[in-house]
């Protein structure tokens, strides 16, 4: 492990997650059967850290290299407003994307500019400076804390993507997910 670097010891990409698993596999047969010898072991255990390393290395120098062998990551809320096709591409539901904005201590979309998918799975949140009304993160059946939140009066957003109703007006259809149902867009405070 010492020889495929120091991220062997923290937080392990794909590849990295994928060598550790053959080298288990390959050293685990000389260690349950004696008999094989530790020859084809130690090619392998080489072949593996080979590997691995060059893998990296392309992947350290080369964009194209990376995304094909670590993946990209994806924009799942831009602008306070969910990217529903994305989040079914990376297959992210709605609840898990709220849920993850209410973990950052987040009541609502309009306090966020981004939220990312990073390529190892995890969430990064870029937090809108100057957060506007927007789409409740919070449950609906939670209906004693989403009472305490603020609305905001003619200011309706898409109930399922957050996405802004100029026309403030219920029936019209949303321009970023096709829904016809909208919700008064709440604050802080």
């Amino acid at each position: 492990m010492r020889l495929m670097g120091k991220r062997m010891a923290s937080q392990l990409s794909r590849t990295e997650m994928v060598a550790m698993v053959a080298l288990a596999a390959s050293i685990g047969i000389p260690i349950m059967a004696p008999d094989r010898g530790l020859l084809p072991a130690l090619i392998s255990a080489f072949v593996i850290v080979a590997g691995e390393r060059i893998i990296s290395r392309l992947a350290s120098k080369n964009e194209k290299a990376e995304a094909l062998f670590e993946d990209e990551l994806d924009i799942l809320v831009e602008n306070s407003v969910m990217k529903l096709d994305t989040m079914l591409h990376c297959r992210v539901t709605r609840e898990r994307v709220l849920a993850q904005l209410r973990s950052e201590g987040l009541y609502h979309l309009g306090s966020v500019k981004r939220l990312y998918l990073e390529a190892n799975g995890s969430f990064s949140l870029v937090e809108n400076p100057d957060p506007s009304p927007g789409l409740s993160v919070l449950p609906e059946w939670d209906t004693q804390f989403r009472s305490r939140q603020k609305t905001v009066p003619n200011r309706l957003v898409c109930a399922n993507c957050g996405n802004p109703n100029p026309a403030a007006r219920q029936g019209a259809i949303c321009s970023n997910c096709g829904n016809k149902h909208w919700t008064a867009a709440v604050e802080n405070g």
